[in-house]
């Protein structure tokens, strides 16, 4: 076997863009990277949205997704140059030799077939295996990666697993044809932190026993320090840094990767509550529409103008049903929400102006909640014209105050959504809610599909409004360095009741239950052998049960 599994040299990336109204122009992506991957080795890629990390992963299939085209240097594999091969060999390279791990399992799997025929689909189709002996290997795949019941659960469909029961599913699919290289393109992104720790756990120990070798590509270094060997950092197609683990981490020489080991910089001191709180609620139940169960069981939590409430779990715990209540999307079907002293009624649409106005919401994903076809001064300036009638030149004065505030500045009103980047969209939701003058913000998951830097610089903004503004915020996450960082109050949800709730030093301090402490343990720590440390804790304990 070479001594090199993967070698690129000179790598150069391109694509053709069609600008509103301009003519097509060429521009550049990646421009010129170097590197060498070991059998049996793993390079984490890591780098914001747009450096290049997905878009390389892909080069070493030989592939450029969405009209992206390798426009120069060399891609070894097996010490041949795959750019140079043909059709044939390409095809027998993926999915034989090159396998791919994308971030949505859910969007990847076919949803009318069973999942054991797609894991082995690949291994049988290039002969690798008889369908027998890949569906054996697929078996012990799913034991390897943790997976209950590994002998019959290939027999179910795509829904009937979990978010990260699927995920590793898809790692086993990739391993299924025994191939030289898995790229792993943010495979634990998506997923919850109890549900993350799992699916990495796995994917390391499968790496491990496989000896395959890996592209690791994420926007967190926390997490890509526990299953690498060496670390590229990267940055608008260019290679900022590059070294061991160790050194990444504990020694960065670059700027910008200084700039990523100290992300979550944000430190927010603990306010104490005023003497009434904006929102009160009291004994909430809530079930959805034809079903028998309550999905919220007796919620009862507060808070407090200028101040923050972080409600914490994992997917399914009730943390965005509880704002669906909050907002009237979803009618109580026991106990009351009080705002600003007085009893919101059940339904949205009986609710009169003034409480549609003080309560505002910004959204997950911002590509979703904003119109695409329309500028950037009409999504701001629609509340300002239906709560205040705001019209003509006093609408695009306050407008401009907007942006200002969200540190946009001029020359954004003319935009289009698709030409701002991810944190300008969020930036620009903020600035939506904050036209409304709101005394409540429910913020749900507003900075988790946001690089770590960009996330950084929202949540500052968000602080520095919420000082200026007075401006309550309920935030609704799974990140718990989030809630370190901005929260005041903190409500630990889970299977759709508070199990925790109180100030922040008092939440985030011991004794804890056993969720809220399963929780604070699974988030990555920036650290050699941490992963080792927790899958070694849950180990033992499980040995003592």
């Amino acid at each position: 076997m070479s001594e090199t599994l993967l070698k690129v040299r000179g790598l150069k990336i391109g694509a053709t863009i069609y600008p509103p109204d301009e003519k097509s122009r060429d521009i550049d992506i990646v421009h010129g990277i170097d590197f060498d991957l070991a059998p049996g080795k793993v390079l984490g890629l890591i780098g914001e949205s747009g450096a290049g990390k997905s878009t390389i992963g892909l080069a070493a299939m030989a592939y450029g997704r969405g009209g992206v085209e390798i426009t120069g240097g060399s891609v070894e594999v097996n010490d041949r140059d795959i750019l140079q091969s043909g059709i044939r060999d390409v095809r027998h390279l993926r999915g034989a030799e090159v396998t791919y791990v994308s971030q949505s399992a859910a969007a990847s799997f076919n949803p009318a077939k069973k999942i054991l025929e797609q894991v082995t689909e690949a291994a049988i189709l290039h002969g690798k295996f008889s369908r027998r002996e890949a569906e054996e290997r697929a078996v012990v795949l799913f034991g390897k990666l943790g997976l209950p019941d590994p002998e019959n659960i290939g027999q179910r469909y795509p829904h009937q697993v979990s978010g990260g029961q699927l995920q590793r599913c898809m790692t086993a699919l990739a391993l299924c044809p025994e191939p030289d290289l898995v790229v792993f393109d943010e495979p634990t992104t998506a997923l919850d932190v109890t549900t993350q720790i799992d699916v990495l756990a796995a994917i390391k120990e499968a790496i491990r026993d496989t000896g395959v070798s890996a592209l690791y590509i994420t926007h967190d270094l926390a997490v890509v320090a526990q299953v690498s060997d060496h670390i590229m950092v990267l940055r608008m197609g260019e290679m900022v840094e590059y070294g061991t683990v160790d050194q990444i981490i504990n020694a960065p020489r670059e700027d910008y990767t200084k700039a990523l080991v100290s992300v979550r910089s944000v430190q927010h001191e603990e306010k104490q509550p005023t003497p009434h709180p904006v929102l009160r609620v009291e004994a909430v139940n809530a079930r959805y529409k034809g079903t028998s169960f309550d999905v919220l069981k007796d919620i009862n939590v507060e808070l407090h103008l200028g101040q923050t409430l972080a409600v914490v779990g994992e997917s399914g715990s009730g943390k965005s049903t509880l704002a669906r209540v909050i907002t009237g999307l979803l009618p109580p079907s026991a106990g009351k929400i009080t705002f600003a002293g007085r009893e919101l009624t059940p339904d949205l649409a009986s609710r009169p102006l003034e409480d549609l106005r003080e309560l505002q919401m910004i959204y997950q994903m911002a590509d979703t909640a904003m119109n695409p076809r329309q500028t950037v001064g009409t999504i701001i300036g629609r509340p300002l014209e239906f709560y205040f009638g705001l019209k003509g030149a006093e609408k695009q004065k306050r407008i401009q105050e907007l942006l200002d505030q969200i540190e946009l500045g001029t020359g954004f009103q003319d935009r289009y959504p698709a030409e701002l980047s991810g944190g300008q969209k969020q930036r620009v939701c903020i600035a939506r809610a904050l036209a409304a003058k709101p005394r409540l913000i429910i913020c749900d998951e507003v900075t988790s599909a946001l690089d770590p830097l960009v996330a950084d610089g929202i949540l500052k903004l968000l602080l520095s409004l919420q000082k200026s503004e007075d401006v309550a915020y309920l935030f609704i996450t799974h990140d718990l360095a989030t809630v370190r960082a901005i929260s005041d109050s903190i409500a630990v949800m889970y299977q759709g009741a508070v199990v925790r709730y109180g100030p922040k030093s008092q939440v985030l301090s011991p004794p804890f239950d056993d969720y809220t402490d399963l929780l604070l343990s699974s988030v990555p720590e920036m650290r050699l052998g941490w992963l080792e440390e927790v899958i070694a804790n849950r180990k033992m304990e499980s040995a003592g049960n």
